[in-house]
This record gives C-alpha cells, sequence and structure tokens, in this order.
C-alpha cells in the first residue's frame, strides 16, 4: 500500500491511506493491522529525517521551497523504503496493535460467553429449532403457564425438563396398554403415592455406571395434571423446596436455568451424573423457542 502511495503529496497521502486501510480492514484485519504499522513507521522515519535536516546547515541562496519540496519527497521516498523491515520497528507495532484488537475482542465476547458456558448451552444455541421442539413447547405451555402461577417456577423451565425427560415427547412413559401415562417429568411412585402406577424398564446410574432396572412411574390422566402434580412435588418436598424457591425468584434466563438444573441434580432428582448440563441444554432450547414464537 505504502508504495502505491509513494510521491502523493502528505495531506493527500494521509486521505488515501486511511481510506485504503479501512477497505483493508473490512477484507483482511490481519494484513490491515502490518499495513498500519508500515504507515506508522514510516511517518516515524520521516520525521527523524526531517529533524537530521533541520539540525543540519542549510545551502544558503540554493536552498528555496522548491529545493526543500524536492527534499521532503526525497526524505518520504527513502522512508517508505526503510519501513517494514524484517525486525524493524513496524514488527514491534503490529504485534503491539494485535494485543490491543486481541483485548478488546475478548472483553467485548467474555459476558456472553460466560453465559453461555454458566448455562452449558453452547451446543443448543448452535443447532436448529426443530418443528418437534416448537409443536411440545406449543402445546405444553398452557399446562406450565398454570403451574407456574401454582409453584412460581418459570414456565419454561418445567417445559424444558419434560421435554428431557420424555424426548421431546418421542419417549413418553407407556401404560401397561400401551396409553399414555403423561408422566412427562419421570416421577416415580412411591410409597406414598395411592394413584396408577406404570411400571416400564429404565436406566439408572449406579457408582456411575449405567444399568437398566425395572421401576414404578406414576401415571396422570392428563399432562396437566402431570405439571401440577410437579410443581405440588417441587414446592412441598424438603428435597426441593429451596431449589423451586430460588427459580421461582428468578427470571427466566440461561444462567438460572443453569442454577436450577444443578440445584436439582444435587437434590437427587436423577441419578444420571450429567443430569444438569442435559437439562440446561433442554431449558435453553425451550427459551429459544419461546423467543422465536413471540
Amino acid at each position: 500500500m505504502s508504495s502505491a502511495l509513494s510521491g502523493v503529496p502528505t495531506g493527500a497521502a494521509n486521505t488515501l491511506s486511511l481510506d485504503a486501510l479501512k477497505s483493508a480492514a473490512a477484507r483482511d484485519p490481519k494484513a490491515a493491522i502490518k499495513e498500519t504499522a508500515k504507515q506508522f513507521e514510516a511517518i516515524f522515519m520521516q520525521q527523524v529525517m526531517k529533524s537530521m535536516r533541520d539540525a543540519t546547515v542549510s545551502a544558503g541562496m540554493l536552498d528555496n521551497s522548491a529545493t526543500q519540496l524536492g527534499t521532503e519527497m526525497l526524505d518520504a521516498q527513502y522512508a517508505n523504503k526503510m519501513t517494514g523491515l524484517p525486525g524493524g520497528l513496524a514488527d514491534a507495532i503490529a504485534r503491539q496493535l494485535e494485543r490491543q484488537m486481541g483485548g478488546t475482542a475478548a472483553a467485548k465476547s467474555a459476558a456472553p460467553s460466560a453465559a453461555a458456558g454458566a448455562a452449558s448451552s453452547s451446543s443448543s444455541s448452535a443447532t436448529p429449532l426443530s418443528q418437534t421442539q416448537a409443536d411440545f413447547v406449543q402445546s405444553h405451555q398452557a399446562a406450565a403457564l398454570a403451574a407456574q402461577a401454582q409453584s412460581g417456577i418459570p414456565a419454561a423451565f418445567m417445559i424444558g425438563q419434560a421435554a428431557h425427560e420424555s424426548g421431546w415427547g418421542k419417549h413418553e412413559i407407556k401404560n401397561a396398554d400401551g396409553s399414555d401415562s403423561h408422566n412427562l417429568f419421570g416421577i416415580k411412585a412411591g410409597a406414598g403415592w395411592t394413584g396408577p402406577v406404570a411400571e416400564i424398564t429404565t436406566t439408572e446410574y449406579v457408582g456411575g455406571e449405567a444399568q437398566k432396572v425395572s421401576a414404578k412411574f406414576r401415571a396422570y390422566a392428563s399432562d396437566e395434571a402431570a405439571f401440577g402434580d410437579y410443581a405440588r412435588m417441587l414446592t412441598s418436598s424438603p428435597r426441593y423446596a429451596g431449589v423451586a424457591a430460588q427459580a421461582a425468584q428468578s427470571s427466566a434466563s440461561a444462567a438460572s436455568a443453569a442454577g436450577f438444573a444443578q440445584g436439582l441434580q444435587r437434590a437427587g432428582y436423577a441419578s444420571d451424573p450429567a443430569y444438569a448440563d442435559k437439562l440446561a441444554r433442554a431449558i435453553n432450547t425451550t427459551l429459544r423457542v419461546q423467543r422465536a414464537s413471540a
């Protein structure tokens, strides 16, 4: 770039250089940094040579505006030829510019990156939403909002957990006759459950190892009943009440979804050691679906 500007008057060269650098930065930022560094070095070298000229004795009668202009143009040519040499000032300037620009870019992306990491949602954010996911969220929105009014737990959190437990509706727990148990949350039928039961083979993690076991799960008359029972269990059980209360006090976001998922795993909601990460991804996908349909 500097060779293309050689011999151009200083004011015009500055304007042309700025426009050219802007264009180059849009195409190739790294190359633009190197060229900018060379421009800085050229300016510096011209100032050095000017200082040296000013320190010498003038030529007297032969020293006029024409010769001065010629000298300045010659100095500019020399300065351009001496810039960009390996290990020179331009290299040092380029390294400094790259560090500064790299630091600025990192600072701008730190907050969203941290939020994505905290929510373990980077992969879900990059994955396109499917029609199955959109239909699942839409079909359970009303029941989730009713459960939210009952418990304070954000509807997106409950839909996301239902999505994770049921594989977005593809792996729902069935009754013995093949009908739907509507158990969207994988809630087992403990000693205190007196309602219908669906017994299936499921996966449990014992000592970190996946094992197939037979277990009894609660069965409901409808999806709405499942959401209502889930909300009651979380708010009334000593194991989950703290998690539910914290969720009720927070807004539905990636960060709060991660905290909710981790809280449930610590309370022993599931034996899968990766449960919190998987649940957080499902909740974040639900949030994306809701934002897309808003």
